[in-house]
């Protein structure tokens, strides 16, 4: 090989080699960057997220919006709790939102069947149903049945409610016809006429029995069963902070928000 081919060859190697470690570097810094981007879009969250919730859902969802606003400094996010009937329909008629969690796939169905839900609604937990009577259970109270004692003041949640609808699924089971002296438009209103000693009973979720602590007395009964309500969850197709309530759906289905929800006495999916 003459000496003017083999300072070439040597030149060309030198440049090859540059030209690689260049690449090596390029690519190097491209994945560091990739790296930083995945782990810190978490920390980049801020903004408000708003959540419309079903009312059995207040105390586990307050605590995991107060641990969603710690974990992402920024954040803000705001309740809207009530009947699943009536915050579906607020969402189909245009209420700004970004997440919502229904008590029952019927009502979620109102959302989805009306192209407002961005995905497929994901169930996070379950949820049944149980007697509340006043603290010491006057009355005896020891089955749904007597619930139809003549003299009793029993509350209903609305049958358009789910609650409602359970504990209508739960009367057909047992053939069992129920008047009650009012029917109220979520849970909570339900359960607090028996705090108020404005009713001797209602039949709410066992979830609200506990959260009402020695205020209620709670009795279980089996035809409870028959009407279990599974609860979904999904983000709005109009959001105004996508990954804001993409991570707040996260944390609901993490298993520290499973934590959360069995502690107050929901069930697992």
């Amino acid at each position: 090989m003459s000496r003017s081919v083999r300072l070439a060859a040597g030149v060309g190697a030198t440049a090859l080699l540059v030209t690689l470690t260049a690449c090596s570097s390029s690519d190097d810094t491209s994945g560091s960057s990739a790296a930083a981007s995945g782990s810190g879009s978490s920390a980049r969250l801020s903004g408000t997220v708003t959540v419309f919730a079903a009312a059995s859902l207040k105390e586990s969802f307050t605590t995991l919006g107060e641990r969603f606003e710690d974990e992402h400094p920024g954040t803000k996010v705001t309740f809207s709790f009530g009947g699943s009937d009536s915050l579906a329909a607020s969402i189909t008629g245009g209420a700004p939102a970004d997440v919502f969690a229904s008590a029952s796939p019927k009502t979620m169905a109102i959302v989805t069947d009306a192209g407002d839900a961005s995905g497929t609604p994901a169930t996070f937990v379950r949820n049944r149903l149980e007697i509340a009577t006043l603290p010491g259970n006057p009355d005896r109270i020891a089955s749904l049945k007597d619930l139809t004692r003549s003299g009793l003041k029993v509350v209903l949640c609305d049958k358009e409610v789910p609650c409602g609808a359970a504990t209508q699924k739960a009367l057909d089971a047992a053939r069992l016809t129920l008047t009650p002296v009012s029917y109220e438009q979520d849970v909570k209103a339900a359960l607090t006429k028996v705090e108020l000693k404005e009713a001797d009973a209602a039949v709410v979720y066992r979830t609200d029995v506990r959260a009402a602590g020695d205020k209620v007395r709670g009795v279980d009964f089996p035809e409870s069963a028959d009407a279990v309500n599974d609860y979904p969850i999904v983000q709005l197709k109009d959001t105004q902070n996508a990954e804001a309530a993409k991570a707040f759906i996260a944390l609901v289905r993490s298993a520290e928000g499973q934590k959360v929800l069995t502690g107050a006495g929901f069930l697992k999916p």
